[in-house]
């Protein structure tokens, strides 16, 4: 029998799985929509008990589709940082507080005077924001005592769905890399992190390998899934990480560009770097002894969502992204004057600025709609700018990168990363993401490839290559300069109206 292997993905909007055959080929496919709650302004929640609702219905269709009834591993994937908090008796105690809320400024003020930026750099490599799962902890503690003297065990998404397909609390160093309680440098959880904020170390699974074995199938979770028991599910990774692995970026050299709902841009290193200045993310890869640098846009594809959405009103009723796109290819590059902030939800780098607000500047009468879409399309790739801008400060350039999400669809958004980057952007087959990435390491956890890197190369395949053209550097240049300076002048005003 022909072996296949199934990929999960505990995201925000979906749960996805993925079924993918021995040659790499994805033989099924399957996603279940998920609804945020959001009970006060700046917050977001999910029931856990949702994803795990999700798991099976995407899981039982994947398979359908793929037409079987057997996988030989199964790798996990999902959102980083969102907090599930379990009881004695592994009972979730609340809802998960989740990676984009943001009501722990207090909690992540009390970190940083604690410890100071210098003791976040050596304990745990980052700097305190409220993405950050440590933060949340602490926030339950202050808010919610009674919930949090009940607390005894953290875990991460796909590590509680990992509990209840086999029983076992486990983490893997991609994720617990997010959690702000996790050595990176050593690949360890953080004792002196643990122990300066008064933290139980027993609530913090076991560590084990994005590619190894960290249980297998139960009956009772077997039967739920019509899979079979004693299926071996391996460590899995972050949503970002087990994104680079899908697409290929497990090695120094190469860089993946990402336009979702948010926007992300990850760099493999060989060896763990820290930003002085923590202004971009240092995190341990899924792949082993390799660590990424990541920069994150808070709101990419959702800036043009939102433009559509809103400012287009009735207008945008059968308008598609599509359309919009080509609107904004008729207007030259730099937009005529006009910039656009994506900060829409604040920014995570490089500002770390919850306040931070989305901002047009340079409108006049001569201004149409195209201008205004290029604008926001620009904005977001210019804050994919910043991030590799940082990289390449920290000496980490790429020859290429490989652009992932929903913005990977538009050669016209590929055209504009590849000139504002000055490099090369490509895509690569089959694109599925997160799912994907988790699939090819089941598949190394089942034994059938040495490597993650080996399993790239065999499964992996380039589609296109867009290369960045010398004719408009000027303009991008002068686009880019533009907007990197309205940051600086705006801080105080965002912080004075909006904190």
């Amino acid at each position: 029998m022909p072996q296949h292997y199934l990929g999960i993905d505990i995201g925000t909007t979906a749960i996805k799985a993925l079924v993918v055959d021995e040659s790499g080929s994805v033989a099924g496919e399957a996603e279940s929509p998920q609804e945020l709650s959001v009970p006060q302004s700046g917050w977001s929640e999910q029931n856990p008990s949702d994803w795990w609702r999700g798991t099976v219905d995407a899981v039982r269709a994947a398979c359908a589709q793929a037409d079987v009834t057997e996988v030989a591993a199964i790798g996990l994937s999902g959102q980083m940082h969102s907090s599930v908090l379990l009881d004695e008796a592994d009972n979730v105690l609340r809802p998960a507080i989740l990676w984009n809320d943001v009501r722990t400024t207090a909690q992540c003020r009390y970190i940083t005077d604690k410890v100071g930026n210098k003791g976040l750099r050596r304990m745990v490599g980052n700097p305190a924001l409220e993405g950050f799962t440590a933060p949340k902890l602490l926030w339950v503690r202050d808010q919610e005592p009674v919930v949090f003297d009940q607390l005894r065990t953290l875990l991460l998404p796909k590590d509680y769905i990992r509990l209840l397909m086999t029983g076992d609390k486990a983490m893997e160093p991609s994720d617990a890399a997010g959690t702000l309680l996790f050595d990176v440098v050593n690949s360890r959880w953080s004792e002196e992190m643990v122990k300066t904020l008064e933290l139980d170390p027993l609530i913090l699974p076991t560590v084990v390998g994005s590619s190894s074995v960290s249980g297998r199938l139960s009956a009772e979770a077997a039967e739920v899934l019509d899979l079979r028991s004693g299926i071996p599910v391996v460590g899995g990774g972050a949503d970002n990480a087990a994104a680079s692995v899908g697409s290929g970026v497990v090695a120094e050299g190469t860089l993946q560009t990402s336009i979702g709902t948010s926007g992300a841009v990850v760099a493999p290193i060989g060896q763990p770097r820290v930003d002085p200045g923590m202004r971009i993310h240092s995190f341990n890869h899924a792949v082993p002894d390799m660590w990424y640098l990541m920069g994150v846009v808070l709101s990419a594809g959702a800036a043009l969502g939102w433009f559509r959405r809103v400012l287009l009103g009735t207008d945008s009723v059968g308008l598609s992204y599509e359309e919009l796109i080509s609107e904004a290819d008729e207007v030259p590059p730099g937009t005529e004057g006009l910039t656009f902030l994506p900060y829409l939800t604040g920014e995570r780098t490089p500002h770390a600025d919850s306040n931070a607000r989305g901002v047009f500047v340079g409108l006049h009468s001569g201004h149409e709609r195209g201008h205004l879409v290029r604008a926001v399309l620009e904005g977001v790739t210019f804050a994919l700018r910043d991030s590799f801008e940082l990289m390449r400060d920290l000496g980490v350039d790429a020859t290429e990168a490989v652009a992932v999400g929903g913005g990977a669809r538009s050669a016209i958004w590929r055209q504009m990363q590849a000139d504002v980057l000055g490099v090369p952007v490509v895509t690569v087959g089959p694109s599925g993401g997160a799912p994907y990435g988790a699939a090819i390491l089941a598949a190394v956890g089942a034994g059938d490839f040495e490597t993650v890197n080996e399993a790239c190369q065999a499964w992996i395949r380039p589609l296109d290559r867009i290369a960045p053209r010398a004719g408009v550097a000027d303009a991008y240049g002068e686009a880019y300069e533009r907007y990197r300076r309205l940051y600086p002048r705006l801080q105080d005003y965002f912080a004075e109206f909006t904190g």
